[in-house]
């Protein structure tokens, strides 16, 4: 049972950071379907620094620039898709989706030709951070703390805050509901909406590196991040891009991405003889019922995906 509330709540944490990142970019008005390829290149970011940071480096010195390496990696990689649908107005959709192919090629290719440069008969997309990964765990009897379930919930704060209690989050909301009456006030739309998608590579980077810690200590980067940007859409839509929403979302999915890690130790589920494929499958089938369900009542920011335009009204 231990086993399912830390996997819980460690794919909750993922997705959840995810999901706000999304939550951030779609209420400035620019949809991002981008998250994937910004979980892969954040991931890549902090990996790196994990490969190359001395060992005699302390743990929380080690935390925080494994953060900021993946933080900056992101918020570099969401600026492609803030250049193309905001300063040239290209379709949003059709960047994202490229954007997430890209992350996952330009990442395989940038792993390879930094093995084989260290080792030419290494043609792996593989890093290994065995060493590096233990700084983010606590071991508190046979429960292992992650300390981003910590940072997830320490980002959930600061985005509801951010989002409901500050003028700028006020202002961003204003940009992706009606983008000309806030123009029309003095609030630039343009660097509001700039803002939403660099928050958002914050966030789908951090989602990016924990999602890695998550599992063993080496990560292939042709595998990419096995759809959790695009389920992390899901908890956002589900959550009706609202913080606290999107966080009970996030444990909902999370536990049905946690089954088909630890079924295997529950007798309960074994004697289904249910394939252990069909537990790998359940948070995708999930995210479709619910999205089935609730998409009708789901209100997205009215202008999301809507290219902002000075001359319309």
């Amino acid at each position: 049972m231990l086993l399912l509330i830390q996997y819980t709540l460690i794919f909750a944490s993922v997705l959840m950071l995810v999901a706000l990142g999304g939550c951030f970019s779609e209420h400035s008005g620019v949809i991002n379907l981008g998250l994937e390829g910004i979980m892969v290149i954040g991931a890549l970011g902090g990996a790196l620094v994990m490969r190359y940071l001395p060992a005699s480096v302390g743990p929380f010195p080690a935390i925080l620039c494994v953060l900021l390496g993946a933080v900056m990696f992101g918020v570099a990689y969401s600026a492609l898709l803030a250049v193309a649908c905001i300063n040239f107005k290209a379709d949003q959709t059709i960047v994202g989706t490229a954007l997430n192919m890209l992350g996952v090629a330009a990442a395989t290719v940038l792993v390879k030709a930094i093995n084989t440069a260290a080792n030419p008969d290494d043609v792996s997309s593989e890093i290994q951070y065995v060493e590096a990964k233990k700084n983010f765990l606590v071991n508190i009897g046979s429960f292992e703390f992650n300390w981003f379930m910590l940072i997830a919930v320490v980002m959930l704060v600061v985005a509801y805050v951010v989002l409901y209690k500050t003028k700028f989050g006020l202002r961003l909301m204003a940009c992706g509901e009606h983008p000309q009456a806030a123009a029309s006030v003095g609030i630039s739309v343009y660097k509001m909406r700039w803002a939403g998608v660099l928050i958002s590579g914050v966030y789908g980077a951090l989602g990016g590196i924990c999602y890695i810690l998550a599992g063993v200590s080496l990560w292939k980067f042709e595998n990419g991040v096995a759809g959790f940007g695009f389920l992390a859409l899901a908890v956002m839509i589900f959550g009706q891009w609202k913080p606290t929403r999107i966080a009970l979302a996030a444990l909902l999915f999370g536990f049905f991405r946690a089954l088909s890690n630890v079924y295997f130790g529950f007798p309960l589920l074994m004697s289904l003889n249910i394939p252990g494929s069909v537990y790998n499958m359940m948070p995708y089938i999930i995210s479709l019922i619910v999205l089935a369900f609730t998409s009708q009542h789901s209100r997205a920011p009215k202008a999301e995906g809507i290219p902002y335009d000075k001359g319309s009204r």
